[in-house]
């Protein structure tokens, strides 16, 4: 590789070529700004240019030049910090992470580390791949680990101490492009160069001195530990591919490599009969049991043994020092011939097969395999328990509804447990089999809901319940869900649904029980604290009926649907609970409804009532007054994370375009001195913008101020910039001729 990569460079750098010389570029050298394996490009007078890559450090004997290789105490990564003690999170800027492998790690005193890849960041923030460049923001933490992960498996992690008043962090891999080279020079005293080569001293590269090159004035922030691993890897993460395309790292072997020895000798406890098997599977409440037939192999109680030691040693990794619950998914049984009549009655007649149990001895799903080909799908990481997951909600679902004498307690669980699943990336319903090609592959049971039922069993809950003095934390939580469209609705029967009538006497019982509901999020009757909002209770009915505003169907049907979601957002702001992303919201939603109206009145009526509340300036300082509502966002909101300035952008352009509404409807001439106020305010805000310039102009026009409405418009004209439509800037310029000319 080093050979291939050195004669590449010595026929790149060497070429003669021709080059158009532009205004701003000029001959001599560049010096690349990356640290590391610096980069400098000379182009010289004869019309060549080169091409060098160097670092390293050197020693000269007469007319010789001795090189060596710099080590790097900095690691192969190139980290920088900026501080600002008021920041709330921490801003991470990754320089062209391009298509290698890197992953961000994050972690609280000796707490395990959390990584992350920076390709699924990437989906996440920048989803069409547009940017070079990766900004996201991450929690504060003590330390940050950055790896690189190469395609034959072997990882560089640097491990960063976190100041505690960071801001940003940003860094660049260091690509180690040349690797180890051995080079050497000397100095031609005739045409005053320097000549570099490898040994062989073939094809040199000429070196003329760069008088006019600035120092490099980067700081490097130096790792508290840097590490190469073979085969590195973390719970979760996915088995590396190698360059074979067709053989995976074990994810347990590799995990073993890196990882201190798990301080929890986890074993499994394996029945010696069905029957036991199934009650404690029904026992642990939240496990499967693996039900594995292969009585025609002679070596199935070895092979049984071994993948259940494997197992074993699998899921005490991922638990390490203590008991997690989360990790033991699975019970594992070996079928005997004790179990013959079981198996026909169940019409279980592959050899070998494996049956997948719930802890009443319902088969969820089978397959016709071993065990061992299994393996990976039984790992905790897998899709495979989030379908069988799935089955299993839909059959306790149907078990409920079917039962005449089941509990308000058992039919809200059924729900809440249905409700709370992953939706699945492809969506696989289960309530219909599909004929899997492969028969290997795993085929689930098949489940029918009747869609009628469902809602008459959810709508009665509901009624039920509207006379509870406290909330119920089970149905709050499947309200949320619900009304959000990720409920059990979503997970039956996969619709996009728009609110009917029992979602808007859900959300009734939401906002009766509010200050209850938001106590919930703190912690639960025993005082362990779990999270049931993202953000307030506000926040989260707002965004549902934004969500679900979108789909709301036209007609009498629609009509009153808009009425009553108008009525959410009226009690919301009318008993003080009203967010900054509620009034959003409200706004989104009347703006949207009068876009084709001859009046804005009901939207003009609410965001009059917001500025005077919030934004006037009797009430302060226009910026400081911003800033505080800014610091009570709550973290889910868009601007909380998009930041300060969108924040301030957003209530600029607010006010500006329901000034602007008053300019062009004659029907909301009853607004006029109130859309001044806030046109004015608008350049509070954003000052010399030429876009509320026109408006405020134009306001001052139509209020008869003509000498202040030339003024401000004249304003608006010299504002002007490229960057402005050219149809706007030609109107905004004719206006100001109208105004002149008195033909406004």
């Amino acid at each position: 590789m080093r050979n291939i990569i050195w004669s590449f460079l010595m026929f790149f750098c060497l070429i003669s070529v021709t080059y158009s010389q532009t205004k701003g570029i000029e001959k001599g050298s560049y010096l690349s700004t990356n640290k590391g394996q610096k980069i400098k490009l000379n182009l010289l007078d004869d019309n060549k240019y080169e091409l060098v890559f160097y670092s390293g450090d050197y020693k000269i004997k007469g007319d010789s030049l001795l090189f060596s290789q710099a080590v790097k105490s900095g690691g192969a990564f190139d980290v920088a910090f900026k501080n600002d003690k008021n920041a709330k999170k921490v801003k991470i800027k990754f320089i062209d992470p391009s298509y290698y492998t890197f992953y961000i790690g994050t972690q609280n005193g000796i707490e395990p580390v959390q990584y992350q890849k920076i390709t699924d960041i990437r989906t996440k923030v920048d989803p069409d791949w547009v940017q070079i460049d990766l900004d996201f923001e991450i929690d504060r933490a003590d330390f940050l680990y950055f790896v690189y992960e190469d395609y034959q498996g072997e990882s560089k992690i640097s491990k960063y101490a976190l100041p505690k008043d960071a801001s940003e962090v940003t860094v660049k891999y260091e690509l180690d492009a040349l690797g180890d080279i051995n080079i050497s020079g000397y100095f031609d005293k005739k045409t005053n160069e320097l000549m570099i080569s490898e040994q062989t001293g073939k094809n040199p590269i000429a070196f003329v001195n760069a008088k006019d090159a600035q120092p490099d004035k980067t700081s490097n922030i130096i790792p508290l530990e840097n590490k190469t691993v073979s085969n590195w890897t973390y719970p979760g993460k996915e088995a590396l591919v190698k360059d074979d395309f067709g053989t995976e790292v074990s994810v347990d072997t590799a995990y073993a490599d890196v990882a201190a020895t798990p301080k929890i000798d986890f074993k499994f406890k394996i029945e010696d009969n069905l029957k036991k098997a199934i009650t404690a599977t029904k026992d642990s409440k939240s496990k499967f049991l693996v039900v594995a037939i292969d009585d025609k192999n002679s070596s199935a109680k070895a092979d049984f043994d071994t993948f259940i030691k494997d197992q074993q040693t699998q899921v005490g990794y991922n638990m390490y020092d203590v008991y997690n619950p989360q990790y033991d998914v699975f019970n594992y049984y070996l079928a005997t011939a004790d179990d013959k009549k079981w198996l026909k009655s169940n019409k279980i007649t592959d050899n070998p097969s494996l049956v997948i149990l719930n802890g009443d001895g319902v088969i969820l799903a089978t397959s016709k395999s071993k065990l061992s080909d299994k393996q990976s799908e039984f790992s905790y990481y897998d899709e495979f328990a989030k379908k069988l997951n799935r089955t299993n909600a839909f059959y306790a679902f149907d078990k409920v509804s079917k039962n005449k004498k089941a509990t308000d307690v058992d039919i809200i669980s059924a729900f809440k447990q249905a409700s709370i699943l992953d939706i699945p990336y492809d969506y696989e319903s289960t309530d219909s089999v599909t004929q899997e090609v492969n028969p290997a592959d795993f085929k689930f049971a098949k489940v029918t809901l009747d869609k009628k039922a469902v809602a008459q069993t959810w709508k009665k809950t509901i009624e039920a319940h509207q006379k509870d003095t406290k909330p119920n934390r089970d149905l709050v939580e499947t309200i949320l869900r619900e009304i959000k469209n990720a409920g059990f609705s979503k997970q039956f029967f996969n619709e996009e649904r728009v609110f009917n009538d029992t979602d808007f006497l859900a959300i009734d019982y939401l906002l009766k029980h509010y200050d209850d509901i938001e106590k919930m999020n703190i912690e639960d009757e025993n005082g362990n604290a779990l999270v049931l909002l993202k953000g307030s209770l506000s926040f989260e009915i707002s965004s549902a009926l934004q969500q679900n505003s979108a789909m709301t169907s036209e007609g009498v049907t629609g009509k009153a649907n808009q009425n009553k979601i108008i009525a959410i957002y009226k009690k919301l702001i009318a008993s003080g609970k009203g967010s900054f992303d509620c009034y959003k919201a409200y706004f989104d939603y009347l703006s949207s409804e009068t876009e084709n109206s001859i009046d804005d009145i009901p939207y003009l009526k609410e965001f009059s009532s917001y500025f005077n509340t919030y934004l006037g300036t009797d009430k302060g300082n226009a910026i400081e007054k911003l800033d505080e509502m800014y610091s009570g966002l709550d973290e889910s909101s868009d601007y909380s994370y998009n930041g300060w300035n969108a924040f301030k952008e957003y209530h600029s352009n607010l006010c500006n375009s329901a000034a602007w509404s008053v300019v062009l409807k004659p029907a909301n001439s009853n607004f006029l001195k109130s859309a001044i106020s806030w046109s004015e305010y608008s350049l509070v805000v954003t000052k010399n913008n030429p876009y509320y310039l026109d408006t405020l102009a134009q306001l001052y026009y139509k209020d008869d101020q003509k000498q202040k409405a030339i003024e401000t418009q004249t304003l608006a004209v010299k504002y002007l910039t490229p960057e402005v439509e050219a149809e706007t800037a030609t109107e905004i310029k004719e206006t100001l001729a109208k105004m002149q000319n008195g033909s406004y």
